[in-house]
């Protein structure tokens, strides 16, 4: 089981902030993830359908989505951030 933590309007759209799931094999990295995720339902391929713009990270560290996902304790998923 791997914990996928969602932040602000990912989190919004999917409807939950939290979840635990069990990834299929296919599923390697961040990119696997996304697509993975947006075949679950409506909510999450209407919070992940411009999927290039969700940032990840993974045990609290950013990382691009061709990053590997495996032994992966958390992962979060969040829009681009604006500073301020």
């Amino acid at each position: 089981m791997t914990k996928l933590v969602y932040f602000a309007w990912v989190r919004e759209r999917i409807g939950k902030g939290e979840e635990e799931i069990d990834l299929p094999a296919a599923v390697k990295t961040g990119g696997d993830l996304l697509r993975h995720l947006k075949t679950l339902g409506e909510n999450y391929a209407h919070a992940l359908e411009h999927e290039k713009v969700i940032r990840i990270a993974i045990n609290q560290e950013h990382v691009e989505h061709d990053e590997p996902i495996a032994g992966a304790r958390e992962i979060a998923l969040f829009p681009p951030m604006t500073g301020g």
